[in-house]
């Protein structure tokens, strides 16, 4: 032995290796690596050289990883993801303000502040507009929440919330939601876009409008053709730009933050001024009804030119007649007067009382101002046009709806992780921040505008009445132009980041190949840029261009973003209830109950703003789910559903392990023993056990290979998958067992021992017949058939021997006729009874009829034995045929060949005959045993304590009834004779059975395991 102290091991001699960043071609040494690069530490590691032959250096392995700063989660392990030299990038220098919390401010803040919250605060009024704003932001900062546990929970690549939760729900919810969280950025993108054409066509350059009204009906559709037409060229033209050059979207972001930020600052300021001096925007009353303030100068039914007071703009337009001696007036425009009310109060007015609640509205009806003088009365039906009114009806859940997608975009922080200096630093946080930033900010612009402007021009939404300013562009300092461009081009901003990050998301999805039809959008041009997925995108954009409603499109997305929310909640939620070790947040501020609030306010939202909206995207999601799961590829990553799989088995078998299952709960859970040469050998046996798989049991699939375990262990994985393919060819749902003993006999035993687990262990066992056990010289194929019969008897298992396999159904075949017939000899727990039960459950034997045969011996009544049988089977459910057939002879009883004692059977006297047996019938056997073939009755002449005669003579004349009886049956179920006590009489054991099953084609040998199976109770 050789020692070295710990002076020697210190001034040991180390080359220079420069850290020991070799370069290598994998984080594992190869062994020939080995030789080469393991000189140095041979001598101080001698312990471990053999593992260092075939696993890396701890200081080779954090050398590699510390150069990633983006590691793949599993990239090796089970995505098979790019080359290493593609994980290597750029070191990532974003903190948490600009990597994090200014993106997440600009996806956040959108469209629906300039275009619609006036809009929302004027018709719910700002106490329930508080409530959807707080519904809303409460629902996204619970989800940024659960968000944030799972994003420090690793490293989490360019995909967001597709990733997140496909890795921690697996493929089939990562899949579906996937899809949902693409459809929602792709209608965001139509959203924006339609945004940007309504602040063009209504604010901007209202004289580019294609399509114009020819009276106050066909309002609505010029407007939406004139949406439809320019939002397809707005699309395409932001396509172009997505396609040529992405970069140049990503370096505009900044700009178009800052007109976000801008408008928004120029909000407050208006606001603050107008506490002092309330900007001038008058509107125009007639009674208490709003009036368009674009088609007449002078808010006031006459004017005065010099001396001569003359009808004014507003006259002409109520009156056919420009005479006022002889007017031909609206009546409304009669009996009401024209009144100019401020529409900017200002923060000081105290209008705030007069919008604190509601105010909705159906389509069509006109905008009031409650406490105006006026004289209800109706006016003419031409002069409709010329008030302000509402262009869709009202509800609060519409609402709900309509303003959702401004709480969204908090996935921003968690898509950038590779650009963070410390991504599980600043998501959190930053991602945090900017909801509480946007929360405050909504809630003080529901205060602001609910205490700054008139609810009549609040209600207003496209501004009609103040001269076809935007709303809340009223309001901003120091003109309104800046919150119109500023909204102009936010919108354009956001819409094209959706136009970028939506086909990178379909990408995504389709690399991992978890959705087959969707695998040609993985590709694209030479860089990487998903090619076909941006065209995708612009087609499923395209459809909601083509519904051009602002307040239509808003709800579609809400659901889809919804949907994806309310998987990241449920998805943190199981990761923390299930407490696996891999679930390690450096987000400490987390709990299930939070996200379980949080999944729960997703489903209410869903529902609240749009009912039937929430049942297609789950119906969308479902069959997606569905799709995946039936023809998705199969992916491990570790997910929390294989845990919560594996919680409630742990749970499931700790129950079961309670106690023996009742009857009523008996399932058939089958050892199944299959000879293995390179293949299966008789495939037709897992057909026969598919079949009966139909009572939703399980199996176990086990084979021995003979030999030592050390040297047979990859001939036994071979083995394993051998037998794995077999069964997915015959849709056996169970698992395979491949045990290495120097006998088969004992892997034999050692399965039936062992396999199984807790409450799940087999109660039954199924093996193939040796066939040719005669003819062959070795009689260990036969010796080990019986001795596992011996062995499942030992164990109180049951016991099925198909006999003549090859001629059992495939599971294409149909039987369209026939019948099943079942002998039941002895009682065995009522095996014989629920096998063709279960045999009929699938679609092979579902047409064949049931008969059972049983066997009434000389002291039995057969009358009566049937009229019991019939009884039996009526309450246990069973349909069949009953038949009892007699049997009687002086020498033999069915207890002879059904008996495992040696015993002595006494010859029955004739009086003793009761029943239905006669003298005349029993001397009528008599004579027909005299009249036997002569070695026949020189065999029946022998002793009858001559055992193995006898249990011959009762196989023989079993088997003469049986072939009579059911010689057409599709398929023959027998008890099946036990074993011998001594091993002596093996062969002739052997011998029996054969003779027992001659001349039947398809024979199923049963032997009960000593427990009843079935039951007559509900």
């Amino acid at each position: 032995m050789v020692t070295l102290n710990s002076t020697e091991v210190l001034n040991t001699v180390v080359p220079e290796t420069g850290h020991g960043n070799h370069s290598e071609d994998s984080p594992f040494l190869s062994s020939a690596d080995a030789v080469k690069k393991t000189d140095f530490y041979d001598r101080n590691l001698a312990l471990f050289e053999e593992e260092l032959d075939i696993r890396p250096k701890v200081s080779s392995l954090l050398s590699r990883l510390v150069n990633y700063t983006n590691i793949t989660q599993g990239a090796r392990e089970h995505e098979e993801a790019e080359n290493t030299e593609t994980l290597r990038r750029k070191s990532p220098n974003m903190g948490t303000l600009m990597g994090v919390y200014l993106p997440c401010l600009q996806n956040i803040f959108g469209v629906i502040l300039f275009l619609r919250l006036t809009w929302i605060v004027g018709t719910a009024g700002i106490v329930q507009s508080f409530l959807i704003v707080l519904m809303c932001c409460s629902c996204t900062m619970l989800t940024a929440i659960s968000m944030s546990a799972i994003a420090t929970n690793g490293v989490v690549p360019a995909g967001g919330a597709y990733f997140m939760i496909s890795r921690s729900l697996g493929a089939e919810f990562g899949g579906a939601v996937g899809i949902c969280f693409y459809l929602g950025t792709t209608f965001a993108a139509a959203m924006y876009i339609l945004g940007a054409i309504e602040i063009f066509l209504k604010y901007l350059v209202p004289q580019a409008a294609i399509f114009h009204a020819s009276d106050h009906h066909g309002g609505d559709s010029a407007i939406l053709n004139n949406m439809r037409v320019y939002g397809t060229i707005c699309l395409s033209l932001m396509a172009v730009v997505v396609f040529v050059g992405v970069k140049y979207v990503n370096k505009l972001a900044s700009l178009f933050l800052a007109c976000v930020i801008i408008s928004i600052v120029s909000i407050y300021a208006g606001a603050i001024k107008s506490v002092f001096q309330p900007p001038d925007f008058s509107i125009c009353m007639l009674g208490n009804r709003t009036l368009v303030r674009d088609q007449f100068d002078v808010c006031s039914k006459t004017v005065l030119e010099g001396n001569v007071t003359v009808p004014s703009q507003l006259w002409r337009n109520f009156c056919s007649s420009g005479n006022m001696s002889s007017p031909q007036c609206d009546d409304y425009f009669n009996q009401n007067n024209v009144t100019e009310i401020q529409g900017i109060p200002g923060l000081a007015s105290g209008i705030i009382r007069d919008n604190m609640w509601g105010d909705y509205r159906e389509k069509g009806q006109i905008l009031e101002k409650a406490g105006l003088p006026s004289v209800d009365v109706h006016g003419a039906v031409e002069s409709i046009g010329l008030y302000v009114s509402a262009d869709i009806a009202t509800s609060f859940t519409l609402l709900v709806g309509i303003f959702f997608p401004s709480a969204t975009g908090i996935m921003a922080g968690s898509n950038r992780s590779g650009d963070l200096k410390d991504a599980q630093k600043s998501i959190p946080i930053g991602t945090i921040l900017a909801i509480t930033t946007t929360t405050l900010v909504y809630f003080s612009s529901v205060v602001l505008f609910g205490a700054c402007i008139e609810g009549a021009v609040l209600r207003d939404k496209f501004g009609d009445a103040v001269s076809k300013n935007l709303v809340v562009g009223t309001l901003s300092w120091p003109s309104p132009w800046v919150i119109v461009i500023g909204s102009f081009f936010s919108t354009v901003g956001a819409g094209l980041q959706s136009l970028t990050g939506a086909p990178r998301l379909l990408q995504a999805i389709a690399k991992d190949n978890i959705i087959p039809f969707l695998r040609v959008f993985g590709h694209g041009k030479a860089n990487g840029e998903p090619t076909w997925a941006l065209l995708l995108t612009g087609l499923i954009a395209e459809l909601g261009i083509l519904i051009a409603s602002l307040d239509m499109v808003a709800p579609i997305l809400s659901m889809f973003f919804l949907m994806c929310y309310l998987f990241v909640n449920l998805a943190c939620a199981v990761q923390t209830l299930l407490r696996t070790p891999n679930w390690r947040p450096r987000f400490k501020y987390y709990h299930w109950a939070l996200s379980f609030l949080g999944m729960s306010m997703c489903l209410a939202l869903m529902f609240i703003s749009s009912w039937y909206y929430a049942i297609v995207a789950m119906c969308i999601a479902g069959m997606i789910y569905k799709y995946i799961e039936y023809q998705g590829a199969e992916k491990e990553w570790g997910d929390g559903i294989r845990g919560l799989s594996l919680s409630a088995a742990r749970y499931s078998l700790l129950r079961l392990e309670l106690g023996p299952p009742h009857t009523k709960n008996w399932r058939l859970i089958i050892m199944f023993f299959v000879s293995l040469d390179l293949h299966v050998k008789y495939p037709r046996l897992l057909t026969f056990v598919s079949q009966l798989k139909a009572g939703k049991g399980l199996t176990i699939v086990g084979s021995v290979i003979q030999g030592q375990f050390l040297d047979s262990y990859g001939e036994t994985q071979a083995s394993e998958q051998a037998v794995k393919n077999m069964m997915e060819i015959e849709r056996v749902k169970g698992f395979c067992q491949v045990v290495v003993a120097s006998k088969v006999r004992e892997g034999i035993a050692h399965l039936i021992q062992s396999c199984g687990l807790g409450g799940m262990k087999h109660n039954t066992v199924v093996m193939g017949w040796p066939y040719g056990w005669r003819q062959s010289e070795d009689p260990r194929a036969w010796k080990t058939f019986i001795n596992t019969v011996r062995c499942t008897t030992a164990a109180h298992l049951a016991l099925m021997v198909p006999k003549n396999v090859s001629f059992y159904p495939s599971n294409h075949e149909r039987f369209t006729d026939g019948t099943i017939d079942v002998w039941w000899i002895v009682h065995d727990g009522g095996m014989l009874m629920l096998l063709p039960f279960l045999l009929k459950q699938h679609k092979v034997w579902r047409k064949c009829k049931m008969r059972i045969f049983t066997v009434a011996q000389m002291d039995d009544n057969s009358i009566q034995m049937k009229k019991d049988l019939a009884t039996f089977l009526y309450q246990l459910r069973i349909e069949a045929e009953v038949e009892v057939v007699e049997m009687v002879h002086s020498l033999i009883r069915m207890g002879s060949l059904y008996s495992d004692e040696e015993e002595e059977v006494v010859e029955p006297v004739a009086d003793k005959i009761q029943m239905t047996w006669t003298k005349e019938r029993y001397e009528a056997e008599r004579r027909n045993r005299n009249n036997a073939p002569e070695n026949f009755r020189e065999l029946m002449s022998l002793k009858p304590d001559q055992s193995n005669v006898r249990r011959m003579h009762t196989a023989v004349k079993l088997n003469e009834v049986i072939v009579n009886k059911s010689h057409d049956a599709r398929l023959v179920l027998l008890n099946m004779p036990g074993p011998p006590r001594n091993t002596d009489g093996d062969e002739n054991y052997m011998e029996f059975l054969e003779v027992l099953t001659e001349g039947l084609e398809r024979v199923l040998l049963v032997r009960g395991g000593g427990r009843e199976v079935i039951t007559i109770y509900s």
